[in-house]
């Protein structure tokens, strides 16, 4: 992967410039995009990497919009398009067939690198993932996309660091598939599930302490428990149940280990949360489970802002891209931010961030023109100059 070689002479752009920067300046990539022919890509990674990221980061809602800016926006023409142009259909091929492994390598390094420059904010709660999937609407020519008759809808599960506010894992799969497989597939060893109630299940409850990996999971209020052991509660505390409890009908559904189950109470609200952390205290795990709404509030930013459901591909493979390219640009925009601002990502940053692009461009495209009146005024002075005799 080339280091971007036709941004880094251009002293202007700097802003978009530093938004790349963990890539341009740290990233060693491992495997690189070579053509599968005599033909050289039209594409090269790097071109399909900067287009995903201007895709999302200027909000377009369609393949066609973007690619009609690498024609008309001198920005887009000059720093994020392929030197000589991109054709619709040699754009959809590579997006539907090329730079996924890449891809993966390039949000890995991030998500790496957002863990050393993003302070956790509850780090004494211990590493917390909230995990859930997003229904993603597709069109019926998206075979593979199975959800019910007459409607197709993938599904992306993500693993979304809580103590950091970004995203660090995703699967895609079609719109049927069930959620609970993917709890052990993104959370590691000594890391804590946050989940919600449709990721009750009592023989994983079992399996994930078996495997030394925790969760705060809410659960049926109608859950049947045998108590244990009791722990005592504060009469002014939201909490009204703490107790370590078996799950389940003895010899049906039952757990084999024991789970930590508390009940709190907001707004007239009862919730059941069934841990495997007996090392907090009964608000910090229901202060966990609160947390749990910050994947909520991603998914939301994400596709409100980043226009990330707004398909460019059809192909399982070229959703997959275009998915971890939204999620790149979330990283960079996060770590941006970070580094800049010392605050969390925002709105209101990233569009000071567009409009600083923006002027960027239009004073280096300002500065272009000065500098050409300049040159033609000086050969009209050469033309003009009077020849002397020789004597």
């Amino acid at each position: 992967m080339k280091r971007y070689s036709r941004l880094s002479p251009r002293k202007k752009r700097r802003t978009f410039k530093m938004l790349l920067a963990p890539i341009t300046n740290r990233f060693k990539p491992r495997v690189t995009l070579e053509a599968r022919g005599d033909r050289p890509l039209q594409m090269t990674f790097d071109d399909q990497l900067k287009a995903l990221i201007y895709y999302h980061l200027e909000e377009h809602v369609s393949a066609r919009e973007m690619l009609q800016a690498f024609e008309q926006n001198d920005f887009a023409k000059e720093c994020v398009a392929p030197l000589k142009g991109i054709k619709k259909s040699s754009f959809f091929e590579a997006i539907n067939t090329r730079g996924l492994e890449q891809l993966t390598e390039v949000f890995d390094y991030l998500v790496k690198q957002s863990g050393g420059i993003i302070p956790p904010e509850y780090a004494h709660l211990g590493s917390l993932v909230a995990v859930d999937g997003s229904l993603i609407d597709s069109v019926l020519s998206m075979e593979w996309a199975d959800y019910r008759t007459g409607s197709k809808k993938a599904k992306a599960h993500i693993g979304f660091d809580i103590n950091r506010g970004v995203p660090r894992k995703i699967f895609l799969t079609d719109g049927k598939e069930g959620e609970r497989p993917f709890v052990d597939k993104i959370i590691d060893k000594g890391e804590t599930a946050v989940i919600d109630r449709g990721y009750q299940c009592h023989a994983l409850f079992d399996a994930w302490q078996t495997a030394d990996k925790h969760f705060v999971a809410r659960i049926k209020e109608g859950t049947s428990k045998t108590v244990l052991s009791e722990n005592s509660v504060s009469p002014d505390s939201i909490v009204f149940y703490d107790k370590v409890v078996l799950l389940g009908t003895k010899g049906v559904n039952q757990t084999e280990e024991e789970v930590r189950l508390v009940g709190y109470r907001v707004e007239g609200k009862d919730f059941w949360i069934a841990t495997s952390r007996h090392d907090l205290t009964a608000e910090e795990v229901a202060l966990i489970y609160k947390l749990r709404w910050n994947i909520e509030t991603f998914f939301g930013w994400w596709k409100r802002h980043i226009k990330v459901y707004h398909l460019i591909a059809r192909s399982e493979y070229g959703l997959m891209v275009q998915l971890l390219g939204g999620l790149i640009t979330y990283l960079l925009l996060a770590i941006y931010c970070r580094e800049q601002y010392q605050e969390p990502v925002s709105i209101a940053r990233v569009r000071e961030l567009r409009h600083q692009i923006a002027n960027e461009a239009a004073e280096e495209l300002q500065a272009q023109r000065s500098r050409k009146k300049r040159t033609i005024h000086k050969t009209k002075h050469i033309k003009r100059k009077p020849r002397h005799a020789r004597t």
